[in-house]
């Protein structure tokens, strides 16, 4: 999985990032000093892996992992080249979804780049810098399928469909809005790669004191909450200077210091819940002496196609899959044990995984 995080400058997007990743993306009180993407690699937190980990005394525990990448701070006109222009553009064509990060906090020592706090209109000129970064790729599309449209009826079929969702754009609606009414405008779209058509999460950023109870009484919040709710998106709240004070810490340290602030879970957390809801992803497991790991696959995915994600080979010679829930397999104490007690299943291939599982393949090649 591949998120990109966007924002205006000083919106706290770098300091999120770095405490994300600890990677030591420059962080400044200033515009553009993100000059150049900056990728980090993050695993996704799961405490089923120790358990199961321990369980098996696995040599190796692998989790799932999550790509970040940190796009310079947009602004106005950046897709007609303002600020450091329309190149950032092209790295978030790259990601699964993108992770917004919006000013919900206030602050007289970190300057605004419109000179005030106001969320909804920063992500409006977020979001009208991707859509007309999309409408000239859609403008570059429909010169050449024009050419063809006259002799050939997918052509022009497809010329129809990219006048719909141009339309649709310079009405100042984001192209993941637009009711796809076919299998082959679910095949065009995703030839597009439009931004706008990339699932969104916000990430609003407040103060430290407003963490506790989810900032319930900032109406900043509250806003976004709302907007994202009518476009079918996620928001999660965080303060991007305490997850980065956390990301210094041990793990037993980062458990004390979010109990003593009022907090179950670390933005890193909540994040990863917000992304595999909105992508619809969940993950099964595989377990044994040499590794313990996490395989994210998507909500509803069978078992032969789970089997291809870790090798093709387990895809295309896919017999049985062997299956028990991670829990069940703990509370037993050992596989013989939910074996006895009829907890562990043969599958076949019309089984649906489902998240937890605990799976071994049975296959021939």
């Amino acid at each position: 999985m591949k998120l990109g995080i966007v924002g205006l400058p000083n919106v706290g997007k770098s300091t999120l990032f770095n405490s994300l990743t600890k990677a030591g993306a420059e962080s400044a009180n200033y515009p553009f000093c993100t000059i150049d993407p900056n990728v980090g690699i993050v695993t996704v937190p799961d405490e089923r892996l120790k358990l199961l980990g321990d369980f098996y005394h696995s040599k190796k525990v692998t989790p799932a992992v999550i790509e970040f990448v940190d796009i310079a701070g947009l602004v106005k006109g950046a897709s007609k080249g303002e600020g450091l222009g329309n190149q950032f553009l092209a790295n978030i064509r790259e990601v699964d979804a993108i992770v917004h990060v919006v000013r919900c906090f206030e602050d007289t020592n970190v300057v605004h780049v419109d000179g005030n706090i106001d969320p909804l209109r920063d992500i409006e000129t977020i979001n009208l810098e991707l859509v007309f970064s999309d409408l000239e790729i859609l403008e570059r599309r429909i010169a050449k399928v024009t050419k063809t449209a006259r002799m050939d009826k997918d052509a022009a079929r497809e010329l129809d469909f990219l006048t719909k969702v141009k339309d649709h754009l310079e009405a100042g609606q984001p192209a993941i809005t637009l009711e796809l009414e076919s299998e082959d405008e679910e095949g065009w779209m995703s030839i597009y790669n439009l931004l706008t058509a990339k699932p969104v999460i916000y990430a609003a950023n407040v103060a430290e004191d407003e963490l506790a109870d989810d900032a319930a009484s900032n109406e900043h919040v509250c806003a976004v909450k709302k907007y994202a709710a009518e476009q079918s998106s996620e928001v999660f709240v965080i303060c991007a200077q305490i997850e980065e004070e956390i990301a210094q810490l041990e793990e037993d340290e980062k458990k004390m210091f979010l109990e003593d602030l009022g907090l179950t879970e670390s933005g890193l957390e909540k994040l990863v819940r917000a992304s595999y809801r909105l992508l619809g992803l969940m993950s099964f497991l595989t377990s044994g002496e040499d590794e313990t790991r996490a395989w994210t696959i998507k909500i509803g995915t069978k078992a032969p196609q789970a089997a291809g994600k870790i090798h093709t080979d387990f895809e295309r010679g896919f017999i049985k899959a062997e299956v028990v829930n991670y829990q069940d397999l703990l509370d037993c104490g050992s596989y013989a044990g939910a074996r006895e007690k009829g907890l562990v299943r043969m599958e076949g291939k019309e089984y649906i995984v489902q998240d937890g599982d605990v799976i071994l393949f049975r296959f021939n090649v």
